[in-house]
């Protein structure tokens, strides 16, 4: 598709990945409507991108189906999904409590779920529309203390492919990006610490991989891509 047909609803773009893909999608002329929890927050990307808002929590229904009822007065339509919202938390298996499980799997699975079922109502009836799941490399490969990250980001491997399969024959592409570490404040957020950040990836990267998926002819499709830093370490 041509980017500037684009109209875009992106999730968790506060800030990080999902601001940078709403900042690049919007240079090259498409029509951007962003989402976040933090209403002020909201409010700063909104001014700096220029583009519309809506708070929402992702992993709420009726503010799922709000924010897709916005969109789609203010763009009239919407024809691509990005789903970006997630957050990571990192324990031994021994010391993951049920409640720190179940609140990443309510955003990073749940929610992504949740926007992918309306959007596909639109694309279904449309018979058309585009669909970025922003997974991890942690959505393919398990790891020390990932268990509940992983858990949440396998899943969204198992929706794409569903997603996917159930959505070809309405013209619907569903695709997955899985990047490694990406330069954000995730890991902080996640409590963990900072290291080198001058050789590892950065979001700019990530809305690179969308805007080449999107601007794919829409007789074919990139199902999924995984996005590794060269050399993270710098040596």
């Amino acid at each position: 598709m041509e980017i500037n047909t684009v109209k875009a609803l992106i999730t968790g773009a506060t800030g990080g990945i999902g601001y940078e893909i709403a900042r690049t999608l919007k240079e090259q002329g498409a029509q951007v409507i962003i989402s976040g929890r933090n209403q002020e927050k909201l409010k700063q990307a909104e001014q700096e991108l220029g583009v519309r808002g809506f708070k929402a929590d992702v992993s709420k229904e009726k503010e799922v189906k709000a924010l897709f009822e916005f969109a789609l007065q203010e763009m009239e339509t919407v024809n691509v999904l990005v789903n970006n919202a997630g957050f990571g938390g990192f324990a031994p298996l021994i010391k993951t409590s049920v409640e720190d499980f179940q609140k990443q799997w309510e955003v990073n699975t749940k929610g992504l779920f949740m926007m992918g079922r309306e959007a596909a109502k639109h694309f279904v009836e449309k018979k058309y529309g585009n669909i970025i799941n922003i997974g991890s490399t942690a959505a393919v490969s398990g790891f020390p203390a990932g268990s509940a990250y992983v858990a949440s980001k396998f899943a969204i491997s198992g929706l794409t492919q569903c997603w996917r399969a159930e959505l070809r024959p309405y013209n619907v592409r569903v695709m997955q990006i899985n990047p490694s570490e990406v330069v954000t404040d995730f890991i902080e957020k996640a409590g963990l610490e900072r290291k080198d950040t001058e050789h590892k990836l950065k979001p700019s990267e990530v809305a690179h991989i969308v805007v080449s998926m999107l601007a794919m002819n829409d007789v074919g499709f990139i199902p999924d891509a995984s996005i590794w830093a060269t050399n993270p370490w710098g040596k």
